[in-house]
């Protein structure tokens, strides 16, 4: 249970007005821990319709310009992965926290270059990942410490055949698979595996809509992934995810997506969806659990938590890397 502590509003500045960004800027909107009081994109169309729904927040479209003018001391970058690390080292640089989206950056390479700027706790940098913060999977971590060693967790996450088009270029192993990796991560409680293994499927344009993983560590553990982009329209509107978790004489399962609230009327639908729930006067859910961590770790009041700090992003960036050097572009099976 995380127990409310009384801190002064962290002032805290978005960078990024996508979907994922004016979700982050919503659920601050609604945060009594929190005070938006900046917005920034180089979009100029996104930032009026952004100042139309935040009309009394400060807005940017030139990120050196509004770390100046600004009173902004924390803030969330929510921007295309590859501008994740050149945004995140001139916040570092100017001394903000930072909030970065995952995945940290597009190689290992290019994480590891903003060493350097992060301090060795990471106090000044946490990585979001709202499934940390996903009830059922807190849950899960409680059972898990209460019984014997994992033998061997399963993840599924399926997406629907559409995101293709919303994320061009991107693939299951990078987009979605990577969620898991990190939850993994903590239920192994950071131990590296020792063997990797990678399988995907094509499209005839030879566009990658599944991927299969296996990772395997030295004492036997096995882990496997399954990611897609293959529902068809008949599914919930955001997929769906499930996690297996095996020990000696025990297992658990959780599906966090979509939450167990159906409507029907001419057909099925899943109004909740994934565990995000905006209101201007109090959000509640994963985003804003996490926000409220973020606004705890800026006030020093807790560490960043396992999962989140730049290591654990460093280390599953590297088992990315390790996955994807194994993908073949080869079209069809």
């Amino acid at each position: 249970m995380v127990h409310r502590m009384s801190l002064t509003p962290v002032k805290i500045g978005v960078v990024g007005l996508g979907n994922f960004g004016l979700l982050h800027a919503s659920t601050l909107a609604g945060l009594a821990e929190a005070n938006l009081v900046a917005l920034v994109t180089p979009k100029k169309e996104c930032l009026e319709a952004a100042a139309q729904q935040f009309p009394e927040t400060a807005s940017w479209t030139n990120l050196d310009q509004a770390i100046e003018e600004s009173d902004a001391e924390a803030w969330v970058v929510a921007s295309p992965t590859s501008s994740h690390v050149q945004i995140t080292k001139k916040l570092l640089s100017a001394g903000k926290t930072v909030l970065l989206e995952k995945p940290i950056a597009d190689s290992l390479s290019e994480a590891e270059s903003l060493a350097p700027l992060v301090q060795a706790d990471s106090r000044n940098l946490m990585l979001g990942h709202i499934l940390l913060f996903n009830s059922e999977f807190r849950q899960l971590m409680n059972e898990v410490a209460l019984r014997e060693a994992i033998h061997f967790i399963d993840c599924v996450r399926h997406r629907p055949a559409t995101t293709i088009e919303a994320y061009p270029g991107e693939s299951p192993l990078h987009l979605t698979m990577v969620h898991d990796l990190y939850l993994v991560l903590v239920l192994v409680n950071r131990a590296q595996p020792s063997c990797f293994s990678v399988q995907t499927h094509r499209t005839h344009e030879g566009i990658c809509n599944l991927a299969l993983a296996q990772l395997q560590w030295p004492d036997g553990r096995l882990a496997s992934f399954t990611a897609s982009f293959l529902t068809p329209t008949g599914k919930p509107r955001d997929g769906y995810d499930r996690m297996e978790v095996f020990g000696k004489d025990w297992m658990a399962r959780i599906q966090s997506n979509p939450r167990p609230l159906e409507v029907w009327d001419e057909k099925a639908s899943w109004p909740m969806g994934l565990e995000i729930h905006i209101d201007q006067e109090s959000s509640s859910g994963m985003l804003a659990e996490q926000l409220r961590c973020f606004c705890r770790v800026v006030r020093e009041k807790q560490a960043v938590p396992i999962g989140a700090t730049y290591h654990d992003a460093i280390q599953v960036q590297g088992w990315l890397d390790q996955l994807e050097n194994q993908v073949a572009p080869k079209p069809g099976f």
